[in-house]
């Protein structure tokens, strides 16, 4: 007989797999292959380089789901054969199956989630500390291990394009470059203010205290989409890059800053150590920006999102983290909570970003309550 919670496990794992039978159709996703690989085809493919790629991913990530989709209901059904004859020394094996397959459902229907425009691209992250001086830089540091673990745990790759140091701890600012696949898709949930409630490190009379840090992000567009910035539209300035103080404070004008003056948008980079590779960066970053300001002008979303944008403080949070009386993380947008604070801190967010997924998803009528 099998254990009450490896039963419920596998219970809850069927249901998933139901879910996923009843939403995949394989048949469709074989024709759009089929469709795009025919345009592969075409002499004149890569003439077109931007959109080329594009192609070329779709096609890649939807073989990657059928793949992804036949090893579930594969690996179930094994499963399903094995516990028919489950014995006390197999318990441990068919609850590690279970797990497995059950974080590989999980994944798959978060990704069937992800069906906005922009949701296939690379993302450009990033966090910058709130109210609370020191303590919220050093949550805002906090906040960016926590984002290193979740982008290695995906087989994200990352790279920092911008990043200011606290003089004290932690950071005043960083932006990232991530890329994989649906980064940007999976990273939207994670825009807003994060609250932090913790005894503090820094207070001798060990107090409780309340921090805040912001996470924007933006999608890189520089591979998919052709826009471009109109060079008389740009001002750029140099500037020393800032660093940890002494022999290590940049002596020459590599920081890069351009501001984008019919939006008054600006982008800045110093984590290079090149002007070059920092007014990259710069306009990478403020490509995004720029196109993303235009595009929500253009879906007359505009106002309706600058009537949403709070202040980095007290009433504005999506998320709180709280350490102090008791260990509780809880989505205000989801209520979805957990009191495993120590797996959330080292990463473990995927659970809040599916939830918010398919809270989005039901918003927009695509799936029932």
């Amino acid at each position: 007989m099998l254990e009450n919670k490896i039963r419920e496990k596998i219970n809850s794992l069927s249901k998933n797999v139901e879910d996923l039978k009843k939403t995949v159709n394989i048949d469709i996703w074989n024709k759009e292959i089929a469709i795009l690989e025919k345009e592969m085809q075409n002499p004149n493919f890569w003439n077109n380089q931007k959109k080329a790629t594009r192609i070329s991913r779709k096609v890649k990530l939807l073989k990657n789901r059928i793949k992804a989709y036949t090893v579930i209901v594969d690996d179930f059904d094994g499963l399903n054969e094995l516990t028919e004859i489950a014995e006390a020394s197999n318990q441990d094996e068919i609850e590690e199956m279970t797990d497995v397959l059950v974080s590989k459902s999980d994944d798959l229907q978060a990704e069937l989630l992800l069906t906005e425009e922009l949701d296939e691209n690379d993302a450009i992250f990033s966090i910058h500390p709130g109210a609370g001086g020191t303590e919220s830089c050093d949550w805002a540091g906090m906040l960016l291990r926590m984002y290193i673990k979740y982008f290695q745990k995906k087989d994200f790759k990352y790279s920092i394009m911008d990043s200011e140091d606290d003089d004290i701890a932690g950071i005043k600012s960083v932006t990232i470059s991530v890329s994989g696949e649906y980064a940007y898709g999976y990273l939207r949930s994670e825009i807003g203010v994060h609250r932090l409630v913790r005894i503090s490190p820094f207070d001798s009379n060990k107090r409780r205290h309340t921090s805040f840090a912001s996470v924007y992000l933006y999608p890189d567009i520089d591979k998919d989409i052709d826009f471009e910035l109109d060079e008389g539209d740009l001002k750029i300035d140099t500037f020393r890059s800032s660093g940890p103080g002494g022999q290590n404070v940049n002596k020459l004008s590599t920081a890069i800053r351009i501001t984008h003056l019919p939006t008054k948008l600006f982008a800045k980079s110093q984590a290079e150590r090149s002007q070059l590779k920092n007014k990259i960066n710069t306009m990478k970053i403020l490509k995004a920006k720029v196109y993303l300001h235009y595009k929500e002008i253009e879906e007359e979303k505009l106002n309706k999102k600058l009537a949403e944008k709070k202040k980095n403080e007290w009433g504005s949070q999506i998320r709180s983290y709280v350490l102090y009386p008791y260990k509780m993380v809880k989505d205000l947008r989801t209520k979805y909570e957990t009191g495993d604070t120590d797996s959330v801190m080292n990463g473990d967010i995927d659970r809040f970003i599916k939830e918010y997924l398919i809270m989005k998803a039901k918003e927009k009528g695509g799936l029932s309550e």
